[in-house]
Formats: C-alpha cells, sequence, structure tokens
C-alpha cells in the first residue's frame, strides 16, 4: 500500500481558506476538523483550512507530507449498539509551521476570505509574556502571534469592520474566549499599538468561549494495520476518537449565522451563558468518574467499561446521577436525560481503555470541585443528604487508606493530603482512633475539601457508618442502588 496524500484519492476539493487554526493535533483534527469536513459534505460552507504550527515543537512534516490528508475513525455506542465510523477528511488545504514560514503565516492576514480562526494550545497555551516583542518572528506565545496576525489584517485592509474574525479557542479553560481576547490586549498595549487597532479588535471581532467534549485517543496502534487494510492506503496521521462529540458556543448572534451547524446533525449548540452547561458537565459527566473510581476499584474493578457491566456498579452510577445530580441542574428533565444517557453509553464503548487507577489522580480535589457542590445542593433542594454522593465520599476516605485487600493502591495526589490520611488511618491500625474520629478528622480537614465538611449536619455519622459497614460486610454489599 502507499502512503496517503493527494494523487491517492479522487478529485480533493480545492476550497478557499476560511479558517485558521492554530494546532494540528490530534483533538482538533478528530473535533473540528472533522465538524468542517461534515458541513462541507453537507452544506454550500465550503471552507478550506489552514493550519499553523504554533509552538516550536515539532514541524508537521507528516501532515505536510500527506498534503493535510488524514483519516478519522469514530467508535461509538448508540442505542446500546456499537458503530464504527471513517471521514477522510479533505478540507484542510494548507500547513505553515510560523517558526520557519513566518511571512508565510504573516501573509494569510491578507486573504479577504478568512473568518474563523480555531484554536487549541493546551491549557497553557492563552497566556501572555513580557518578554515576546513586536520584531520577534515568531514571538514565544500563542496570543503574541495572533495579535501580529490581526494587527497585519487591520492594516491592510484599512481598519475595515467586515474583516474582523470569529475566534473559536478550544483550550480546556474556563471562558477561554475572554482569557484569548485579554491577552491579545494585553500585548496592544505591552506593544504601544494604535487605538485605532485595538477599536477595532474590540468592536470587529468576536472571542467566542466554547466548551468541548469528545474523547480522542489518538493513533490505533492495535488495529491501525487492520483499518489501514481497509482503507487501501497507508495513513501516519490515522487518528481514533470516540463517536460521542458536544461543542457548545457562547457568542453573538452572528456567529451562530455564519456557521451553518443548524443544516447538520452535528451536536452544536448556540448559547448565551456556557455556565450552566459547564455545570452539567462537570457534575454528569465528570462527577460520573470521581464518584465511580473509588467504589468501582475497592470493588475489585479495574476499567470503566468493566464498571459498567457491572449491575451493581453500573447501577450505583446512574441513580447517582439520575436521583441526585439531576436534580441540582436547571435544565429541562428531557435534557438531564438524554445527557445521562450519552455518558453512559460513552462509559460503555470497549475500544476506550479508560483505567480507573489514571482516572484518580488528584481524586481529593476532583471531589471538592465535581461532586461537593452537588451535594450542598441536594442538601438544600432535598433537606437531606444524598446516598449516593456520601457512599462515594466514604468509599473515597476508605480509597486513600492505600490498600485493598492486600494490594498497595497505587495513589496519586497531593503529597501532604496523602501523608495526611495515611497518618489518620495508622491511628486506626494502631488503635489510636476509631473509625468515627478518623471520620471527623479527616472530613474536617479544610486543607484537603476547601472547607470543614463536618460542619454539615449528619455526614460524619453516614460517613463512619459506611465506613465501619464496608469493612464488617465487603463493599459489594453496601453499595446503595
Amino acid at each position: 500500500m502507499q502512503t496517503l496524500n493527494s494523487t491517492k484519492i479522487d478529485a480533493r476539493p480545492e476550497l478557499p481558506i476560511k479558517i485558521l487554526q492554530f494546532g494540528g493535533g490530534n483533538f482538533l483534527r478528530a473535533f473540528v476538523d472533522w465538524m468542517i469536513e461534515v458541513l462541507n459534505k453537507k452544506t454550500d460552507f465550503a471552507a478550506g483550512i489552514a493550519i499553523i504550527k504554533p509552538t516550536s515543537g515539532g514541524d508537521y512534516a507528516q501532515l505536510k507530507a500527506q498534503d493535510g490528508l488524514f483519516t478519522v475513525v469514530l467508535d461509538g455506542i448508540k442505542n446500546r449498539e456499537l458503530i464504527t465510523e471513517k471521514t477522510l477528511v479533505t478540507s484542510v488545504q494548507k500547513v505553515i509551521n510560523s517558526y520557519t514560514e513566518w511571512e508565510a503565516y504573516l501573509e494569510l492576514a491578507e486573504n479577504p476570505d478568512i473568518r474563523f480562526i480555531v484554536s487549541n494550545t493546551t491549557e497553557a497555551g492563552i497566556k501572555f509574556d513580557a518578554d515576546d516583542a513586536l520584531q520577534d518572528a515568531p514571538p514565544t506565545e500563542f496570543p503574541a502571534k495572533l495579535t501580529l496576525w490581526l494587527h497585519r489584517r487591520f492594516r491592510h485592509f484599512g481598519n475595515d469592520p467586515d474583516k474582523g474574525c470569529i475566534l473559536l479557542p478550544c483550550e480546556l479553560i474556563e471562558d477561554n474566549g475572554i482569557a484569548l481576547r485579554r491577552m491579545v490586549l494585553k500585548y496592544v498595549e505591552h506593544w504601544d499599538l494604535e487605538p485605532e487597532f485595538k477599536d477595532w479588535i474590540q468592536e470587529s471581532n468576536y472571542f467566542c468561549s466554547t466548551l468541548v467534549d469528545r474523547i480522542v485517543s489518538g493513533y490505533p496502534t492495535a488495529r491501525a494495520e487492520a483499518v489501514q487494510e481497509e482503507l487501501g492506503y497507508i495513513d501516519d496521521l490515522l487518528v481514533a476518537g470516540e463517536y460521542y462529540h458536544s461543542w457548545v458556543i457562547q457568542g453573538d448572534a452572528i456567529v451562530e449565522k455564519e456557521l451553518p451547524f443548524s443544516q447538520s446533525d452535528l451536536n452544536v449548540e448556540f448559547v448565551d451563558d456556557l455556565v450552566p452547561y459547564r455545570e452539567m458537565k462537570v457534575r454528569i459527566l465528570n462527577g460520573a468518574h470521581t464518584s465511580m473510581v473509588p467504589v468501582g476499584y475497592l470493588a475489585g474493578v479495574r476499567l470503566v467499561k468493566e464498571a459498567m457491566d457491572d449491575n451493581t456498579i453500573s447501577g450505583f452510577v446512574e441513580s447517582l446521577l439520575k436521583e441526585e445530580a439531576a436534580r441540582t441542574l436547571d435544565f429541562p428533565d428531557h435534557v438531564k436525560k438524554d445527557f445521562i444517557s450519552d455518558v453512559l453509553d460513552r462509559f460503555r464503548n470497549p475500544l476506550l481503555k479508560h483505567q480507573l487507577i489514571s482516572i484518580s489522580l488528584n481524586s481529593s480535589s476532583k471531589f471538592t470541585a465535581r461532586l461537593l457542590p452537588t451535594l450542598k445542593d441536594y442538601i438544600a433542594v432535598e433537606g437531606r443528604l444524598p446516598e449516593r454522593i456520601v457512599f462515594g465520599l466514604s468509599a473515597l476516605i476508605l480509597f486513600y487508606k492505600g490498600e485493598v485487600d492486600g494490594e498497595t493502591i497505587d495513589l496519586k495526589d497531593d503529597p501532604g493530603i496523602l501523608e495526611y490520611f495515611a497518618s489518620e488511618w495508622k491511628k486506626v491500625s494502631e488503635g489510636d482512633c476509631d473509625v468515627r474520629n478518623l471520620t471527623r478528622n479527616i472530613l474536617a480537614a479544610s486543607f484537603i475539601w476547601g472547607e470543614d465538611l463536618s460542619q454539615i449536619e449528619g455526614l460524619v455519622a453516614s460517613v463512619s457508618k459506611n465506613i465501619s459497614d464496608i469493612g464488617e460486610r465487603g463493599i459489594r454489599s453496601c453499595i446503595p442502588r
């Protein structure tokens, strides 16, 4: 078989470049680029993509060698059935390394067709560096490179408001659009650029905050040979991920008007406020993971898929989401029901090998961010403790004992937190402290939870009883459904 490039496919479309994309990694290729490919095939969007290498490491040589072509393989559970979809992405028209092709990068600012800017430069990518200079070619930070590109565009088109751009950052930070806009304006001030340019940035460009969701596992090493045999070509940029996808975009009405997602079946939603959507994702998707880990692990399960195949554990997780987490969210019942169903289907995907021990990283802070707000809101709404979330907290304290059935648990968290848990459990093992006092001490440790949880009425009694019951009867007989 030959390696994929333009000569190996029939009638590759030549598209006007409308999208400037900072980053060509697995996520953007399997998420945004895949979506644009769908839009190009199902609508008259006809948008080409120019991928820009925003960092110094690597050179995108393989992406250039394949003429921007690559295949996305998506697997998932839909209506309890496994589905697989393979898509050849042909929408990438140009690949530029900003470190070796700086002028070619800036020349793209003079392209009148470009309207959209997408980025995924990791959580650390949207930041300011005072050492970045106006004359650097290129400066270090992504927002600095972007500012210089926008400045070139502003000057070339003579302050034309119609040549502003719609920016859709995908970095996993809160209010990513606001953060990116803030950094660009900081560089404008740092470099003392003209006031008219600052006004153009603020008035003619739309910095949208977005919330992205798709698990992208990358190159599918174990099945690559079989997939490529089926495709009929070698694709060194083959990228695999889950079928489920969600993109929630907060922005001006003009953004929804110009992006024809409504003409497709893609799961893209335009909203006025991202906060409730972020809250739903955190409380349901992330909350399910955080509650599943200690309960499943102590019950002898090691993978998310195994947990979902275990009726006792999956029943616990499903009930926690439906009976507790969902009741604290201000969404219509059908929206919450559909989201929970999607999450559970994602957990059942047999091709995503999610280790519970990997998800357990920093579980104490994850509980604080993902489940503690739900616990407190549930009390406010229902007037009682949420039984399953409390059980998950009890299992977490047992998990942080660091061993189960003689097996050492590879805990990863702040060393001070791990040391505290170890010292409290040591007191119990040596007879210097009973389970109730251990529970009170741990829940009262504000440096772990951000507040004294022992002050929540009934929590110490409920958690200590759960821990004692698990010790006497085993965790499986104690798991609430």
